[in-house]
């Protein structure tokens, strides 16, 4: 549990730094972005699979570049749930997503 909290809090800066650099990313306050890395983690953790299953066969018509698509539909889906976080455009959210995603990649402990 105590791994799990320190994961929601590493994503929640992560989400709040991401949204300082990008012009299009409007976070109300960090409680948001704690709500707002509490539902993409809940989005990539349940529905994003269910999403890549349904969606093979244009992944493989677009080697691969369909996934950016998913999530960025992911964090327009987290826009639409979440009052205090907005997404402004299409390259927005798809720089949002990659430098959300990378920088949680190198932060995470996940052993």
């Amino acid at each position: 549990m105590k791994k799990w909290i320190i994961n929601l809090l590493i994503s929640a800066v992560v989400v709040y730094f991401a949204a300082w650099l990008l012009p299009g990313i409007h976070i109300g306050s960090f409680v948001s972005a704690i709500i707002v890395a509490l539902v993409m983690g809940f989005l990539n953790r349940f529905v994003k699979p269910v999403l890549k299953i349904l969606t093979i066969p244009i992944t493989i018509l677009t080697l691969g570049l369909f996934l950016l698509i998913l999530n960025v539909l992911l964090i327009y889906f987290t826009d639409w749930l979440i009052s205090g976080f907005s997404v402004d455009g299409f390259w927005s959210a798809l720089f949002f997503a990659l430098i959300v995603g990378f920088i949680n990649s190198l932060l995470k402990d996940d052993n």
